[in-house]
């Protein structure tokens, strides 16, 4: 598939953003912005389940953390209630996020509405490139953030959390769970399933 002279734009804008995070994260072998390495793997795993993923979705996996570190959770009150609405908020400033590069780079509203319906998951059920960007997101969280959740929380609570994001999972996304190295805990929870 030839990508556009605005997708390479857009992605350089994206990429550029990322790199801000004063967060790192360690992924093989090497220090990243944290939301630089989570953009880079959620289209890793698009592509892979989506060789020839329109830019559209190329962008909303590229952008679905797009700054994050800039609302962190710790704004909002530590209970279930505050989860939500943290994560509902997080959807609608990175698809405005997305909107403004996407503008910069020259798309037309169209494409920018359609990049942002897919980073507020608009019809995750019903939408094939929302379910494969929610199978990438799923799959990044499980190769890039896995040890850092069984490190912080009892391992019922663990499995309770691997479980339900195995059901937001097309059959397809959890295929490609196999293909991750996951650390020994990693391992023996998932052996729990």
């Amino acid at each position: 598939m030839e990508l556009s002279t605005k997708y390479t734009s857009v992605i350089e804008l994206i990429d550029q953003a990322n790199a801000a995070d004063p967060n790192t994260i360690a992924y093989q072998g090497e220090n990243y912005p944290k939301e630089e390495l989570y953009a880079k793997r959620h289209l890793a795993w698009v592509l892979r389940l989506q060789p020839d993923a329109a830019e559209s979705l190329r962008i909303a996996a590229k952008t679905q953390h797009i700054c994050r570190w800039e609302s962190p959770r710790s704004n909002y009150p530590m209970n279930r209630v505050g989860y939500l609405k943290w994560r509902e908020d997080l959807k609608r400033f990175h698809a405005e996020r997305a909107g403004m590069l996407m503008a910069v780079a020259g798309y037309n509203a169209e494409s920018i509405e359609r990049v942002q319906s897919l980073n507020l998951k608009k019809g995750i059920k019903t939408d094939a490139d929302c379910q494969t960007l929610e199978d990438a997101l799923c799959l990044s969280f499980l190769e890039l953030g896995f040890d850092d959740l069984i490190a912080k929380y009892a391992e019922d609570k663990v499995l309770s959390i691997v479980r339900k994001t195995a059901v937001k999972m097309s059959e397809a996304g959890r295929a490609l769970i196999g293909t991750i190295k996951f650390s020994e805990p990693g391992q023996q929870i998932l052996a729990q399933l």
